[in-house]
C-alpha cells in the first residue's frame, strides 16, 4: 500500500473499553541524610524519604474539563525489589467512543505515611493529539510530578536531544516510521552511546516519569463525535407573525442535546425488583395484607385511566400485594402492567394468577387485548371474558375487535402465509358456493385466540357474520397479505361447513353483487360530465332496466343494516347529489311495503365517519343503561371497501336552509311541523323534548371527539325535532377553520329552545350535565376502545397515533372532581353561546355556498 495514502478508524465507532498498560515508575530523589533522620524520627514513617524502592501504589481516573468520567481504577500495593514496576492493565468503565477530545488521564501515585494515605506524585496525559486529533496509541513516556498534580502550562526548558530520540523510538515502536535495517542498525549503535553518556552526567532530583502503552491499533483513531443539528422551524411557525418566528427562533437556536442514560431505568431499582420478584412464593407472601394507609394508595393506583404511566414504587407495590388483589376486578390490568415481559420468571407467575383473578369487566378485558399486552396467555384469557357477553355486546365492540387482530398473537407463531389463492384477490373472488364437498383444508391456518373467537361467535348469528365480512374485508383490501385476508378465508371455509352455510353464503354473494353494481354505477356516473339532472335521468332509467335486475330482485338482508329485508329499488326517489363525487341516492323496496333510502359514495374512505357513528351508538347504549334516554339518531354508515360505502339516508334539513325558510328560525320550524297553541312555545311537548335532548346528547359528545369543520350545513334536523350532526371527516380537534371553538352551540339552537332565560335552556342544560358525567364513568371503556383504533387506517388517528387517544382524554378533565367537571362544562356551554367568531364564519361559510351554487 502507498504510504501517502489515508486509512484511518472514527473513534465514535470504536465501542471497546479504554485500557491502559501501566509499566514502571523511572527516577529518584534526594534521600533524607541519617542526621536529619535522628534530629526528625517521623520521617522514618514515609519510606520514600529512606528509599528509592519504596512501596506505591497508584489510582487512575479519566476527567473531561476537571470533570471525572470514570471512577478511579486502582493497582494494588505492590512492594517493590529492583524497580517500581506494576505490569497491570488498567480497564476503564467508557469506551473509546464517549472519549470528548480534551479527555484527560490522571494517575496519582500513593504511599502510606504512618497509617494514612500520602500523596507521592502525579501526572496527567492527554488522550488525543491537539494536531492531528489522533488518539496516542503505543508507549508513553510522562512526567511525574512530586509536588502537584497538574502539568505546567507551559514546558520549562526545551527537550534534550536524548528526550527527542525516545521520542522518536516510541514513533517507530508504533509503526509510524517505516523500517530500513541499514539505517536502524547505525541509529541504535547511536543511541546506545548516548544513553551511557547520559548515565555519567549528574540527573535532576525529584525527575520522575511513568512509562505507559496505550492500546496500539492497526490504523489511526480520529476523534469524531456526533453533530446535533438544531430543529429547523415548522413551516406554520414560519409563516407566523414575524416578532413571533423571531422568538421561537431565538428559542431553538439553544443547543438541544439528547440524554439516553434520562430514559433508562435506574440499575438500582432494576436490581432491588430482581432481587424482590425473583424468590419463589410462600404462604406468607399469600396471605399479606396492606395497612390502611397501602391500601388507600392501592385504590388510587386502582382507579388510574387505562393511559396511566405507573411508576416504579407503584409496580412494585402491585407486585407485593398480587394476592390480596386478585379479589378485585379492577386490579388485574395494572397488576399486568407491573410486569417486565422480558423476564420469563415474572411472566410465568403473572400468568399463573390469571386463573385465580375474579370476573374483569369487558373494558378491562378489551384493555388486554392492546397492544401493550402482547402475550398469547393474556390474550387468551382476555377472549374468555368476551365469551361471556351477548352478541348485541359483541357487535357494539366490533369495529374495535376487528382492529385487535392487528394485535393479537397467532396460535404458533408471529409470521402467517397466506394460500397462493388469497394473496393479492379481493376477498369477493373466493366464495365458492357450488362446491359439493364442503371440506375443510387439512391443516387449516392457525389463527389467533380472537380471530377464532370473533369467527365461532360471527357464525352463528347473522347479523354479526354481516358486519364481520365486510368490516374484515375492508382490511384486507386495505392490507394486502395481512391477517384479515387470512381470517377472512378461514371465516368462510368456516360458514360454509355449518348447516345452513350453503344458504347463508348465498345470501353473502347477492349482497356482494349488488354493491358491485352500485360501485360500477357510482363511478360511471362520476364519470359523465353532465348536469346533475341528467346524471340523474341517467341513474333512474338504468335502476329502471330489468336487465340490470335492480328493478326486483329475491329478498335479502341490506348489509347496511342487516334487521330490513330489500327486494328491489324504487327509481323514482333514486337522485344524484350535486357534489365533487357524485353519490347517488337509492331507494330500495323492503318486504313490508316501505322504502329505505341510502346514499352510496364512491372516491371516499368512509372508515373515519363509521368510527364515530359507531361511538356515537355505544354512547347512546351507556347512557340509556342509566335510564338516560337522548333521543339520538346515529344514522347508519358501512364502509364497503377502502374507498366507498353506503350511508343511511335519514329525511333532514340543514340548520341554514331553516333560518332562511322561518321566519322565527328553529323555534319556527318546530311550530310548523308539530304545531300545539297548548304549549308556552306553540310547540308539542315531546317534539320540544326530541329538540332539547337530542341537542344536549350531540353537545356533549361531539366535544369529547373533538368533530372539527362545524358549520349550518351539517348541523341537522328532523321534522319530528330530532337533532343531529353529520360528515365526521375532522375529529380529535382538527379542524379547517381557523380557531375552532371547542363546542359547537350557536345562538341559533339555543333561541331554538326559547332563549337563554328558557326553562328548556335549563333542562338542556342539566341533560349536558348529566351526560357528561355519566359517560366520564365510563371513562376507561372509551378510551380502551380508542387504544384498539391506534393502527386503524383513520386519517386524523394517524397523524398522531399516540397522541389521538390522549385528546379524548383530555376532554374528560380527569383531574377535576364532578363538581367541578360540571363546572368546567358550563363555562364552555356560555362561552360557546356567547362567542362570536363562529357567527362570522358560519356568515361567510353560506356566502360561500351561495356563490358556489
Amino acid at each position: 500500500m502507498d504510504l501517502k495514502s489515508v486509512t484511518f478508524c472514527l473513534s465514535k465507532d470504536l465501542n471497546i473499553p479504554v485500557l491502559i498498560k501501566l509499566r514502571h515508575l523511572q527516577g529518584s530523589s534526594r534521600l533524607c541524610s541519617a542526621s536529619s533522620r535522628a534530629l526528625d524520627p517521623q520521617k522514618y514513617q514515609t519510606l520514600s524519604e529512606v528509599s528509592n524502592k519504596s512501596d506505591l501504589f497508584a489510582t487512575a481516573q479519566i476527567f473531561s474539563s476537571s470533570k471525572p468520567l470514570t471512577i478511579p481504577v486502582t493497582t494494588p500495593y505492590t512492594s517493590f525489589k529492583q524497580l517500581r514496576t506494576w505490569d497491570q492493565t488498567l480497564s476503564f468503565p467508557i469506551n473509546y467512543s464517549q472519549l470528548p477530545f480534551d479527555a484527560e488521564l490522571s494517575i496519582r501515585f500513593y504511599e502510606f505515611a504512618a497509617n494514612q494515605k500520602s500523596l507521592f506524585g502525579a501526572c496527567v496525559l492527554r488522550l488525543f493529539n491537539d494536531d492531528d486529533c489522533t488518539l496516542k496509541r503505543g508507549k508513553q513516556k510522562v512526567r511525574v510530578f512530586r509536588e502537584n498534580a497538574c502539568l505546567p502550562a507551559e514546558p520549562t526548558s526545551a527537550p534534550n536531544e536524548l528526550e527527542r530520540m525516545e521520542a522518536k523510538i516510541r514513533e517507530y515502536e508504533n509503526g509510524d516510521i517505516p523500517p530500513v535495517e541499514w539505517l536502524d542498525n547505525l541509529v541504535f549503535k547511536k543511541l546506545e552511546t548516548m544513553a551511557k553518556k547520559s548515565d555519567t552526567f549528574v540527573k535532576p532530583e525529584n525527575d520522575y516519569y511513568v512509562f505507559l502503552d496505550m492500546a496500539l491499533f492497526d490504523l489511526p483513531i480520529v476523534f469524531t463525535d456526533i453533530k446535533y443539528v438544531t430543529p429547523a422551524l415548522p413551516r406554520s411557525v414560519a409563516i407566523a407573525a414575524p416578532h413571533t418566528a423571531s422568538f421561537l427562533a431565538y428559542e431553538s437556536a439553544r443547543p438541544k442535546v439528547f440524554d439516553p442514560d434520562q430514559y433508562r431505568e435506574d440499575p438500582i431499582e432494576m436490581k432491588f425488583r430482581k432481587l424482590e420478584r425473583s424468590h419463589k412464593d410462600g404462604p406468607l407472601n399469600r396471605e399479606l395484607k396492606p395497612t390502611p394507609r397501602i391500601r388507600d394508595e392501592l385504590n388510587t393506583i386502582l382507579s388510574y385511566s387505562p393511559l396511566q404511566a405507573l411508576k416504579t414504587s407503584e409496580k412494585n407495590l402491585l407486585w407485593k400485594f398480587r394476592y390480596y388483589l386478585t379479589r378485585d376486578k379492577r386490579g388485574l390490568t395494572k397488576f399486568l402492567k407491573s410486569i417486565n415481559w422480558k423476564d420469563q420468571a415474572e411472566v410465568n407467575q403473572a400468568v399463573g394468577l390469571l386463573s385465580s383473578w375474579c370476573d374483569i369487566e369487558i373494558d378491562d378485558a378489551l384493555e388486554l387485548l392492546s397492544s401493550n399486552f402482547n402475550n398469547h396467555s393474556v390474550e387468551r384469557y382476555a377472549v374468555t371474558r368476551l365469551g361471556r357477553a351477548s352478541d348485541h355486546e359483541l357487535l357494539l365492540y366490533l369495529l374495535q375487535l376487528v382492529q385487535a387482530l392487528n394485535y393479537a398473537e397467532t396460535a404458533q407463531n408471529d409470521s402467517l402465509t397466506l394460500n397462493d389463492s388469497v394473496q393479492g384477490q379481493s376477498a369477493f373472488t373466493f366464495i365458492d358456493v357450488n362446491d359439493q364437498d364442503g371440506e375443510l383444508p387439512v391443516e387449516p391456518a392457525s389463527l389467533s385466540p380472537l380471530a377464532e373467537f370473533l369467527i365461532s361467535r360471527a357464525i352463528k348469528n347473522p347479523t354479526l357474520a354481516n358486519f364481520f365480512y365486510w368490516y374484515v374485508k375492508v382490511e384486507a383490501e386495505d392490507q394486502r397479505d395481512s391477517i384479515y385476508s387470512l381470517t377472512l378465508e378461514r371465516f368462510l371455509e368456516d360458514m360454509k361447513a355449518q348447516k345452513d352455510g350453503k344458504l347463508n353464503l348465498k345470501t353473502l354473494q347477492l349482497q356482494i353483487e349488488l354493491f358491485r353494481k352500485l360501485t360500477a354505477l357510482c363511478v360511471e356516473v362520476k364519470r359523465s360530465r353532465d348536469t346533475t339532472q341528467r346524471k340523474k335521468e341517467f341513474l333512474q332509467d338504468w335502476l329502471a332496466d330489468p336487465k340490470n335486475k335492480m328493478i326486483s330482485f329475491a329478498p335479502i338482508p341490506l348489509p347496511l343494516d342487516p334487521t330490513v329485508e330489500i327486494c328491489g329499488c324504487y327509481p323514482p326517489d333514486c337522485s344524484v347529489f350535486k357534489s365533487s363525487l357524485s353519490p347517488v341516492k337509492v331507494s330500495f323496496l323492503t318486504t313490508d311495503g316501505k322504502t329505505y333510502p341510502l346514499m352510496f359514495k364512491v372516491g371516499d374512505d368512509l372508515r373515519q365517519d363509521q368510527l364515530v357513528v359507531q361511538i356515537i351508538t355505544l354512547m347512546d347504549n351507556l347512557l340509556q343503561n342509566e335510564n338516560l334516554d337522548l333521543k339520538l339518531t346515529p344514522y347508519k354508515i358501512l364502509a364497503t371497501g377502502p374507498t366507498e360505502g353506503a350511508i343511511q339516508f335519514v329525511a333532514n334539513t340543514t340548520l341554514d336552509s331553516v333560518l332562511k325558510q322561518y321566519n322565527n328560525g328553529i323555534l319556527g320550524y318546530l311550530q310548523y311541523h308539530n304545531p300545539d297553541p297548548e304549549e308556552p312555545l306553540g310547540v308539542r311537548r315531546a317534539a320540544m323534548d326530541n329538540y332539547v335532548k337530542s341537542c344536549a346528547g350531540y353537545c356533549v359528545i361531539t366535544y369529547i371527539l373533538g368533530v372539527g369543520d362545524r358549520h349550518l350545513d351539517n348541523l341537522l334536523i328532523c321534522p319530528t325535532g330530532h337533532f343531529f350532526h353529520a360528515d365526521f371527516g375532522y375529529i380529535l380537534g382538527s379542524d379547517p377553520k381557523p380557531f375552532p371553538p371547542l363546542m359547537k352551540l350557536p345562538i341559533q339552537i339555543v333561541d331554538g329552545m326559547g332563549g337563554t332565560n328558557s326553562e328548556n335552556y335549563k333542562i338542556f342544560k342539566n341533560y349536558c350535565f348529566t351526560t357528561y358525567t355519566t359517560l366520564r364513568k365510563n371513562l376507561n371503556l372509551i378510551l380502551n376502545l380508542f387504544q384498539l383504533m391506534k393502527g386503524a387506517n383513520i386519517p386524523d388517528i394517524q397523524v398522531e397515533p399516540e397522541r389521538a387517544v390522549l385528546k379524548v382524554k383530555e376532554k374528560f378533565a380527569l383531574e377535576l372532581t364532578e363538581e367541578e367537571a360540571i363546572l368546567h362544562f358550563q363555562n364552555l356551554i356560555n362561552e360557546s353561546v356567547n362567542a362570536f367568531l363562529p357567527v362570522v364564519i358560519d356568515r361567510l361559510h353560506s356566502l360561500a355556498q351561495y356563490w358556489r351554487a
